[in-house]
């Protein structure tokens, strides 16, 4: 109970922690702006287009780092403050997510395994929601089977995870190079504010995996241990 009790709490705080770090960091630098003067929006159309994408269109939204490409929709979603923002902030997620729609176009393999992995991925995440209120509740379940479960659930998780991770970072390399090469951004001062927001974004995904793994970890080693007693 006590290390199920530290699992939880190291996990939750180590996701905070990833998640409160990117947005200090977004936060300091969408107040430093980019000499270039474009906007995000006009930073990701013109990045498309030089990439030789022209059927993915891009859309304002509501809400902080609500920012993503999606791919089955041919849509490169930016939040209103980095559609707008002409910051280095503004300008790094909107490359990134540009990097998104660059791997979508040349078939970026990691990107695909993740696509297709979305639908398995989100029953997984229900399973390890809600079988522990069902254990919770004694509603028929074996704790062995209730384990095996549990234990599949978040294998898949934490292995969508691990996908994630090339696709964010690849994403983000990406970013970086072209934000230099089109000049939206100038070394020094700009391209750090650049890493240095994409980077902390980066640990969020790591965290994730970690959080995953340490779960997976946690239900798959009984089952071997009890399979050893035997």
């Amino acid at each position: 109970m006590i290390l199920a009790i530290i699992l939880m709490l190291g996990t939750l705080g180590m996701s905070l922690w990833a998640t409160m770090r990117v947005k200090s960091t977004y936060n300091k630098y969408s107040q430093v702006p980019a000499s270039s003067g474009y906007t995000g929006a006009e930073c990701a159309s013109r990045i498309l287009d030089a990439a030789g994408i022209h059927d993915v269109e891009i859309i304002a939204q509501d809400g902080m780092l609500s920012d993503h490409y999606d791919p089955m929709n041919k849509r490169l979603v930016l939040s209103k403050e980095n559609y707008n923002g002409t910051s280095t902030a503004a300008l790094g997620v909107s490359a990134h997510e540009c990097g998104h729609a660059i791997q979508h176009k040349i078939a970026y393999a990691p990107l695909h395994w993740r696509m297709a992995a979305v639908g398995v991925t989100s029953y997984a995440n229900m399973a390890v929601t809600f079988l522990p209120l069902i254990g919770m509740f004694g509603m028929g379940f074996q704790s062995t089977t209730m384990i095996m479960i549990m234990a599949i659930g978040w294998g898949i998780i934490m292995l969508f995870n691990l996908v994630t991770l090339p696709v964010e970072f690849d994403a983000s390399r990406r970013a970086k190079v072209v934000l230099g090469k089109m000049s939206f951004i100038q070394p020094g001062e700009e391209a750090t504010a650049v890493k240095k927001v994409l980077d902390a974004a980066g640990w969020t995904y790591v965290a994730a995996f970690l959080t995953s793994l340490l779960y997976f970890l946690w239900y798959l080693l009984p089952l071997l241990m009890g399979r050893r007693d035997d």
